[in-house]
């Protein structure tokens, strides 16, 4: 009898099992056979890319923009006084707003209605919109001595119009995203707003409507645009532009209102002779706005200084300022100091005012006025929807796993 078929026989070679499969054998912690070669061979896994940080050029830009702004503020007492302080105002006024508000276009391209940004939109443009209007409604009231002026949440008093401004160009991004023509339209739209005295002044429409082609602007701009306008040529060219505008600005300070510079009246109320006045304006204005912004742009540096870290603050400094800008009105600092009134004077002003803002955009300001600029506000928003998915998937996966 074959020993093959004895019950006590042992096993032979012919009668063994045959070994299981490597697959069968294998932990889910070893590596499929081969995979630990190819691992070897292809080296370490990919680093994940860095998030890009700001770009010093905006930051730069940012606070170039607001230290003028603060200037024209400190120079508007003067221009009775001097026909040059006339002339820097009008420059000034002919650019610096254009400019602040085409890089806040160039940053909203990405906005739209997610319950995130419109969250970031509320708590960022219309809370301190209110807050500030409330604290310069009283700030009137005490250092005007006028305490019957009343609060209204529909007409911005001084500088809170650049905040509704904001909202409502933001708000209206994602139309112009997606209409065909989207600059010549906003441009029509000022132009007949600077012909329509009947616009009033709820929430400042006026400049709201007119400063819009500049947003619109900056929503279609791309960092190419920033890098042509800053290369040698654009630099250079930039000189002879600007030398030809202050002379036309010095023509111009005693026959043209800088009110029209303000874009808060139609043609109309600036006494223009007839409705027509206020599109040609609004036309040439824009040209005269974008090409002096084109040569702003040209010699803002690129590089990181020590003043870039302030660009994130220039909001703040924006709002902040105003309370000395107004007070140096209300308390007749220009009136009771005629130093000021000379050449000398002229550029003292200029200093100090640069310096002020520069102190209200710091750091230490940013997080002592964080909770009104910046106010998170998690309890006034609901749970993001997409949040509250992720997170009932979570829980679903750990309870699988207990």
């Amino acid at each position: 009898m074959s020993s093959s078929l004895h019950p006590h026989a042992p096993a032979d070679a012919h009668t063994r099992f045959p070994a299981p499969h490597p697959e069968a054998t294998r932990r889910p912690d070893q590596p499929r056979p081969g995979q630990g070669d190819a691992a070897a061979q292809a080296g370490p896994p990919a680093k994940k890319p860095k998030p890009k940080g700001r770009d010093p050029y905006f930051d730069n830009a940012k606070y170039l923009a607001i230290v003028l702004v603060a200037c024209g503020h400190a120079w508007e007492p003067l221009r009775d006084d001097s026909r040059a302080a006339a002339a820097l105002y009008m420059i000034v006024y002919a650019f610096h707003m254009p400019a602040f508000i085409m890089i806040s276009g160039f940053m909203s391209r990405n906005f739209d209605m997610t319950g995130k940004r419109i969250q970031r939109l509320v708590t960022g443009v219309l809370v301190p919109y209110i807050l500030f209007e409330i604290a310069y409604t009283l700030f009137k009231r005490y250092a005007d001595d006028d305490p019957g002026y009343a609060f209204s949440i529909l007409d911005p008093w001084y500088l809170t119009w650049f905040l509704i401004a904001l909202f409502v160009w933001r708000v209206t991004t994602p139309i112009w995203r997606v209409i065909k023509w989207p600059v010549p339209l906003a441009l029509a739209i000022a132009a007949l707003a600077a012909m329509s005295p009947e616009i009033g002044d709820d929430l400042d429409l006026q400049r709201v409507l007119q400063f819009m082609p500049f947003f619109v602007i900056g929503l279609f701009l791309k960092p190419e645009h920033f890098q042509l306008v800053h290369s040698w040529r654009g630099r250079f060219l930039s000189m002879p532009v600007f030398a030809v505008a202050l002379l036309v600005a010095y023509w111009a300070a005693p026959r043209m209102s800088a009110a029209w510079f303000y874009r808060r009246d139609s043609a109309q109320e600036l006494q223009a002779p007839h409705a027509w006045y206020g599109g040609v304006m609004t036309l040439a204005l824009f040209g005269a706005s974008m090409v002096l912004c084109a040569c702003f742009f040209a010699w803002v540096p690129r590089r990181k200084m020590w003043f870039t870290v302030l660009g994130a603050g220039t909001l703040y400094g924006y709002l902040l300022h105003g309370f000395i800008a107004k007070g140096s009105r209300f308390w007749g600092w220009y009136e009771e100091n005629d130093w000021v009134h000379t050449p000398l004077g002229a550029i003292v002003v200029t200093f100090l005012a640069a310096g002020l803002i520069t102190f209200l955009c710091t750091p230490p300001f940013q997080r002592a006025f964080r909770w009104a600029m910046e106010p998170k506000m998690d309890w006034a928003f609901k749970k993001d929807a997409g949040k509250k998915a992720e997170a009932k998937n979570h829980r679903g996966k750990m309870r699988s796993l207990l």
